[in-house]
């Protein structure tokens, strides 16, 4: 892996490529707008929880495959990360602070 922008884009290399080119990841990445604390999108991109349906989706894939103890171990905890960053955003929401740089 290589960061480019660190927290918003890298390269994640390619299992099998021997020209080092791999495949860039880009985050959505958000500044804060003026003097305030709502926050404008500068570049868009994918967020963390959708990356981790993507590796959910892979892992559940592979267990059907090959299914082990392992497998169902990181199903279990990429669904719990899922879980968490979903009650967060949830939790953000109640209190009207989504989209704004405030803790």
């Amino acid at each position: 892996m290589q960061v480019l922008v660190p927290g918003h884009r890298y390269v994640a290399h390619n299992f099998e490529d021997k020209n080092g080119h791999g495949q860039t990841i880009q985050f959505i990445h958000k500044e804060p707008k003026g003097d305030t604390t709502e926050l404008e999108t500068v570049s868009d991109g994918t967020t963390n929880e959708e990356l981790l349906a993507v590796l959910i989706d892979r892992m559940v894939f592979l267990q059907n495959a090959f299914p082990c103890r392992e497998n169902a171990i990181v199903i279990t905890k990429l669904e719990e990360s899922l879980m968490w960053l979903n009650k967060r955003t949830s939790d953000r929401l109640k209190r009207n602070v989504e989209g704004k740089q405030i803790a």
